[in-house]
């Protein structure tokens, strides 16, 4: 049975797909490119390490994309296969920019600006470089708000209910996802109200808390605060307050020409001709205030510029300047290009270290070196002796590719998960400890600290754990057992 609401003036076309699949086309092709170039993110360990212990959650995200993780990694060819996810997620946003374009009624050239924009936004490109919640999170947004338009463009119970699948499949990946479900909510209330008093919402919402509940009871399970909270709390103090988090969202991760689109869309969604997509534009403000209000990292909330680019892009198609249509191609190639360039690994890493281009890239590079140096001086003791490190990307990749180098020590770190694991197995009377310490931490846990040796990169390069001072400590006379330390070991960031 299917339940019509009233006629709203909302009138979807046709998705102009033949075009549109040569952007994604284009865009697949120039990611897949440079996707093994410099090689794995600490992120993509964690993600593979925290999928091989499968559980409904972990302390810092929903089991989804762990679960992907794991899959992927099980294909040959090392961090390809994961970075195939990756740029899979980001072809799926250029589809779905498309169609939701077409949701609010946009043809062809609207379709088209909207598919391209979300293809040349920086804040897209840049999370397509490495497989993570992140850009399975920008997928899921995009799902969800294509599936809400068109549940309120027909009406119906199945087209409810899919949106409600597809907003608890977002939830089991990212928890930031709750910020565009909140959003979709307060849009209702505001701008379709009678929607309200139709059962399709409602069993929308039931489906997705039902998918959700899984990961809900593993952290109610430890008791409050939950996991998730604490690390919402953590992550929240380190990325620091609205004034540099909201302008970083509107300028670096959007770009000037595509913050001109989305101006654009706000005032489409704000005239009479919007006003059955203006639920859109209730979204966008609460995506912006969450991140202000919470601190949360910019790009939390990069997932809602699309809404404002279909917007946009059907207000310029309606426009149909000559200028317009010489424009609007050139503005969003140049910030295409911006966007490649600095978030891709495009280029030499000597190159890419050298100018600062991203710090994210530069975390890509270099970790079969680390893997080396650390086995190096690992066999000059027993097998035994217990590799414990600063950071889940040192365990990881120790644990990937720690194998194929020789490898056979027991890895441990009391980072994030790792933590919630317990202690490695193995003694705690000598311990090799790599990574971001400091021997005055150490000696916290042992009375014996001996540095042996800096992590380096090749040529001098830098990245985040050389800047820190990462380096390989010899540890003796520990202060308890490994049960006794374990508390204070464990550590969340």
């Amino acid at each position: 049975m299917t339940q019509k609401v009233e006629d709203t003036g909302e009138t979807g076309t046709g998705v102009v797909w033949r075009p549109v699949l040569l952007i994604a086309g284009v865009v697949a092709v120039i990611h897949l490119a440079v996707a093994a170039r410099y090689g794995w993110h600490r992120d993509e360990f964690y993600y593979v390490l925290t999928g091989r212990h499968p559980a409904w959650g972990y302390v810092d995200q929903p089991p989804l994309t762990p679960a992907l993780a794991r899959l992927a990694a099980a294909s040959p060819g090392g961090v390809l296969p994961l970075r195939i996810l990756a740029v899979a997620a980001e072809v799926g946003c250029v589809l779905l920019a498309a169609k939701l374009a077409a949701e609010l009624g946009g043809r062809r050239r609207a379709q088209l600006i909207t598919a391209a924009a979300v293809a040349a936004c920086p804040a897209f490109v840049a999370a397509s470089v490495l497989f993570g919640t992140t850009v399975v999170d920008q997928v899921c947004w995009l799902a969800v708000l294509v599936a809400t338009a068109r549940a309120l463009r027909l009406g119906t119970i199945p087209a409810w209910l899919l949106a409600g699948l597809l907003a608890g499949l977002g939830l089991e990946n990212k928890d930031t996802i709750a910020a565009l479900l909140v959003g979709i909510a307060l849009g209702l209330v505001v701008t379709r109200r009678a929607v309200l008093r139709t059962p399709g919402p409602w069993l929308a919402a039931v489906t997705a808390l039902l998918i959700a509940l899984p990961n809900i009871l593993w952290n109610a399970s430890y008791g409050w605060p939950w996991p998730a909270v604490r690390m919402a709390g953590v992550l929240s103090g380190r990325a620091g307050n609205a004034l540099t988090q909201v302008p970083e969202l509107l300028v670096l991760l959007t770009g000037p020409p595509l913050l001109v689109l989305g101006v654009i869309g706000v005032r489409r969604l704000c005239a009479v001709a919007g006003r059955p997509h203006r639920w859109l534009l209730v979204v966008a403000i609460t995506a912006v205030v969450f991140i202000a209000v919470t601190s949360g990292k910019s790009y939390y909330a990069a997932p809602m510029l699309p809404g404002l680019f279909a917007a946009g892009a059907v207000r310029v198609a309606e426009a149909d300047t000559r200028d317009g249509r010489r424009s609007w191609p050139i503005a969003i190639a140049a910030t295409a290009v911006f966007a490649i360039v600095v978030g891709l690994p495009v280029f030499p890493p000597k190159v890419t270290n050298s100018i600062g281009l991203s710090s994210t890239v530069m975390e890509t590079y270099g970790w079969p070196e680390y893997v080396r140096q650390i086995v190096s001086v690992a066999d000059r003791y027993p097998a035994g002796t217990v590799i414990f490190t600063g950071n889940y990307g040192e365990a990881g990749a120790l644990s990937l590719l720690g194998p194929a180098e020789g490898l056979h020590n027991p890895v441990g770190s009391g980072h994030n998960a790792y933590g919630f694991w317990g202690p490695p197995p193995g003694g705690d009377d000598t311990v090799l400890c790599v990574g971001e310490f400091t021997p005055e931490y150490l000696r916290r846990f042992w009375s014996q600290v001996t540095e042996i040796a800096p992590l380096t990169l090749p040529d001098g390069l830098s990245d985040e754990e050389t800047r820190q001072g990462a380096a390989m400590y010899l540890c003796r006379q520990p202060h308890g057992t490994w049960a006794q330390l374990w508390p204070d070991l464990a550590h969340l960031d």
